[in-house]
């Protein structure tokens, strides 16, 4: 049943993704927001508190459900695991951006590419080479793929809808507390000790998907230098398993991606400090290493779909 869920959600995801702005994700937007203003007084624990509020009775209730439809009907339990999986795998979240980026860079129209990574990164990107924004572009939708894709399909294969939607609340939580908390301003009401239990959560939680996609890149890949990679410059990276992945990816892909962004800037967010040690080898990125990452990403998406089917037939087969 998994396979099948998974398969649905992916293609109808691909025919009529989540826009970015959907019903259900600004609700728990909004409601995440609400828990802040209700619990921040600037200590860690309050962060605790809220953080189990936000995940731990949606993500019971996802279990009680899912029990219920086994119970009940096989195909109500596969639409509804389908549609747990579409909420919360999000393939073309970050892959439009991509694409056009992509095609931007190819025709050379680089201002226009850098207001797709502006959109996408929410970053002034105005001064970056055609090379900076390649390599930038990639190193984002590497990152993307696992947050959005491989990360919560681990969950899911594991726990089940409730897996991919817990995965899902606490990559999001982190990223909106964060998010304004990073705004230092002081209307909105958020401290840093607040986003710490947050921050700590989701690492643990990401602690082995983000290895199994790395090793994934890896498998479809270049694996021999993406496990070096891997293994000597992923701890330099500040987010460890950010760099983990973007270490593997670089490898497989054969390209230099990190570094400093000397050739131009980009500031306005978090996710690309000054802290940006080099990653990967071979070539400097372009457009055509934009592609590659794209067929990378695809190769793996594949490759746990086929894993994912090979398991359910000799499950089925007893």
């Amino acid at each position: 049943m998994k396979f099948l869920a998974l398969l649905a959600a992916l293609s109808f995801e691909q025919i009529r993704p989540l826009r970015g702005d959907n019903v259900l994700h600004a609700a728990y937007e909004r409601f995440a927001n609400h828990l802040r203003h209700l619990m921040d007084a600037g200590e860690a624990r309050q962060g605790m508190w809220a953080w189990l509020l936000a995940v731990v009775p949606l993500t019971l209730a996802t279990l009680l459900l899912t029990w219920l439809f086994a119970h009940l009907n096989g195909a109500a339990a596969w639409l509804f695991a389908a549609a747990v999986l579409y909420a919360t795998v999000g393939f073309r979240k970050f892959s439009n951006y991509f694409n056009e980026i992509n095609k931007l860079l190819k025709d050379a129209n680089l201002a226009d590419a850098r207001e797709q990574l502006r959109q996408w990164c929410n970053a002034d990107c105005g001064n970056l080479t055609s090379s900076a924004l390649a390599r930038v572009a990639i190193e984002q939708g590497l990152t993307a793929s696992h947050r959005h894709v491989f990360g919560p399909v681990a969950w899911f294969l594991v726990c089940g809808p409730a897996g991919a939607l817990f995965y899902f609340m606490a990559a999001a939580l982190q990223d909106i507390w964060r998010v304004h908390a990073a705004t230092n301003v002081p209307e909105a009401g958020l401290s840093a000790e607040f986003v710490q239990f947050a921050a700590r959560a989701y690492a643990v939680i990401d602690w082995v998907p983000a290895r199994l996609t790395a090793a994934s890149f890896a498998a479809v890949g270049n694996f021999q230098d993406a496990v070096d990679c891997w293994r000597t410059q992923a701890s330099a990276w500040p987010d460890e398993s950010q760099g983990i992945i973007l270490a593997s990816g670089a490898g497989a892909l054969g390209v230099k991606l990190g570094g400093a962004l000397a050739d131009g800037s980009i500031s306005g967010t978090e996710a690309f400090d000054a802290t940006r040690p080099e990653l990967g080898t071979g070539d400097d990125a372009d457009a055509d290493y934009l592609s590659s990452a794209v067929g990378l990403i695809w190769r793996a998406l594949v490759m746990w779909m086929l894993l994912t089917g090979v398991v359910t037939i000799a499950h089925s087969v007893g």
